[in-house]
């Protein structure tokens, strides 16, 4: 049929019309009547209200959404983290190094784990009982605990973990934790373990790192340190190793690890975690400055002022070690006169010390036990880095204050000694006020032992001081207790056990008694402390025993050092408390977190 062309225009028209009012809503053409009628500046303003009602019922739709939504961290995010010196030995029995620690920290876990603030809770375990006279420990292995390779974690890996502990022939660092435990299995998922004594810190070794015993029953003692899984090791911790790197030599140059989903308390956020090693500080500080890691710790005050970077934050907290002058009064009579040792006490500036020698980072001491190990401290977060936070160097050191002097001249004195103007020296029955300060030759202690010396030489003391490698230190002074005084540090640890430090039975190598300190009370204080498995009660007993130190004075308390974090400001969740080494800041790694998104309340759940 042929249509002309204004026929077919006019019905076309007459279709289009007959759809649109089929679509139109229902009273619509009333408000475009209305509308019609409207002027331009009624419209104008009929538009603009709209505009303004639209945007109010966004605002009051993004309210509603904050009050039924959290910000939540979710996955994603990378670290990379500089460490000095390769990792060799990924293995909890054997780690001899910082590298090693750290990744062996991320890559294996225990029955218990260790938290920031000091106290502890189950991990591969579900829960734990603890008999009423403190020597048996019971704890019950989660049955869904599996190893990185999927193989389920029985009570069969933790007594084969404890077996290779124990065994002289592994030569694990370890050993000494588990002399004289007796460990069972009643079933598969329960463990028990029998001490011949209380022994209220043994909650500390409950967190060392289980071995999948089907990957390592068959290696001998002798291969044990060489085997391959000491490099590509498998645990049940947080992380995974997924690649790594070597040079030409064999050697690590780098490490990958991965989140494991199966980590009993929930899978970690950051989807990956890299450690590069470099062969001094100069370089790792020169990469981090550069960009190419995120984070280093353990790094010098020293070092804090040559870090260029504005886009990361730093943690630091007291370390759980009590670095001192421990005197051998059986050596040097001159030390076994109590005004001498109270003397050489008054005569220094502690605080200064830690200015001078720590450049701020460290805390003044005037007991055996650091800072926040018993009495408990708050998990320290990273705050904003700046040059403002990094040390600025002493040019001239300050004079020896003359109160401090003039206090101890007035013990001594009183003590019977005399100054003679001629010589410059102190004497007392013919004996002269002279002794050797023996140190090992690192920076931080050379310069402790010159400041000590200078407020001592303006004392009036005679004394020299005397710097050797540690090697030498450890085997021709330590060891044999060869000093008069020795400047030196004790790791004291989360636990709090001080016994090795200060008990009679311990004066001689091996044992850690560095002041050869003999005091019957002390020693019954020390016994019951480390058997009392109540926390207050061992908290009251080790502080009578810190004022029967304080009374005696066989050492001069100086300083805990603080540990130094730096980290991206992208990262989030890290926690610093109270730890045995450097390789706990990752206690919580599980939890750190760079990326976030906002999501409903009832979905917030990980």
């Amino acid at each position: 049929m042929n249509l002309d062309y204004d026929s077919y225009l006019e019905r076309a028209h007459k279709v289009k019309k007959t759809l649109v009012k089929e679509r139109r809503i229902p009273r619509a053409h009333v408000l475009e009547t209305l509308v019609e009628r409207l002027s331009a500046g009624e419209r104008l303003v009929m538009y603009g209200l709209a505009i303004v009602l639209a945007l109010s019922t966004l605002a009051i739709i993004s309210q509603v959404n904050g009050l039924v939504s959290v910000t939540t961290p979710v996955d994603g995010g990378t670290m990379v983290e500089g460490e000095v010196g390769p990792a060799r030995f990924l293995n909890p029995l054997l780690t001899l190094s910082g590298p090693d620690e750290d990744i062996a920290q991320l890559v294996y876990s225990g029955l218990m784990r260790a938290l920031p603030n000091g106290s502890y809770i189950p991990d591969l375990a579900s829960s734990y009982d603890i008999s009423s006279d403190g020597t048996t420990y019971t704890f019950h292995i989660r049955p869904e605990a599996t190893f990185h390779d999927g193989t389920p974690l029985t009570a069969a890996d933790v007594l084969f973990t404890i077996s290779l502990a124990q065994n002289p022939d592994i030569h694990s660092p370890r050993q000494a934790d588990w002399v004289g435990v007796q460990v069972s299995s009643p079933d598969e998922y329960t463990v028990q373990f029998k001490l011949p004594h209380p022994y209220a810190p043994f909650m500390e070794n409950s967190t060392m790192g289980i071995l999948p015993k089907h990957l390592w029953s068959d290696v001998s003692a002798e291969e044990f340190p060489f085997n391959p899984l000491n490099t590509h090791p498998v645990g049940s911790g947080p992380y995974r190793v997924g690649n790594f790197s070597t040079d030409s030599t064999g050697s690590a140059t780098r490490y990958d690890l991965e989140p494991f989903s199966g980590f009993t308390l929930g899978k970690p956020y950051l989807k990956r975690i890299s450690f590069i090693f470099y062969a001094n500080e100069a370089d790792l500080i020169k990469a981090f400055n550069d960009g190419r890691v995120d984070a280093v710790a353990g790094i010098s005050p020293e070092d804090l002022a040559s870090i260029t970077r504005t886009d990361v934050n730093i943690a630091s907290v007291a370390l759980p070690r009590t670095f001192g002058v421990f005197f051998n009064q059986n050596r040097a009579p001159v030390l076994a006169d109590a005004s001498v040792r109270a003397a050489l006490t008054a005569a220094i500036d502690k605080n200064e010390i830690v200015q001078d020698a720590l450049k701020g980072f460290g805390t003044a001491l005037d007991g055996p036990v650091p800072p926040g190990v018993l009495d408990g401290m708050p998990p320290v977060t990273p705050s904003e880095f700046s040059k403002a936070s990094a040390p600025e160097s002493v040019a001239d050191a300050s004079a020896p204050n003359q109160d401090a002097l003039n206090e101890a001249r007035a013990i001594l004195e009183k003590g019977g000694w005399k100054y003679d103007e001629d010589t410059g020296s102190w004497s007392k029955n013919k004996q002269i006020l002279s002794f050797v300060l023996a140190t090992a030759d690192e920076p931080t202690l050379k310069a402790t032992a010159d400041k000590l010396a200078e407020s001592w030489k303006a004392l009036g003391v005679q004394v020299s001081v005397q710097v050797y490698a540690l090697s030498e230190f450890n085997t021709n002074i330590l060891r044999p207790r060869a000093y008069d005084a020795i400047l030196f540090g004790e790791v004291v640890g989360r636990s709090l056990d001080l016994f090795a430090f200060w008990h009679s039975s311990q004066r001689n190598d091996p044992g850690l008694n560095l002041a050869m300190y003999t005091n019957s009370h002390a020693d019954s204080l020390l016994s019951e402390a480390r058997a009392a498995t109540i926390t207050s009660a061992r908290n009251k007993l080790y502080a009578e025993f810190s004022s029967l130190i304080a009374k005696d004075q066989p050492a001069i308390f100086l300083y805990a050092p603080k540990f130094i974090y730096l980290v991206p400001r992208s990262l989030h969740g890290v926690e610093l408390g109270v730890f045995t080494s450097p390789s706990e800041r990752f206690l919580n790694a599980h939890q750190w977190y760079t990326d976030t998104a906002r999501i409903w309340s009832i979905f917030s759940n990980r």
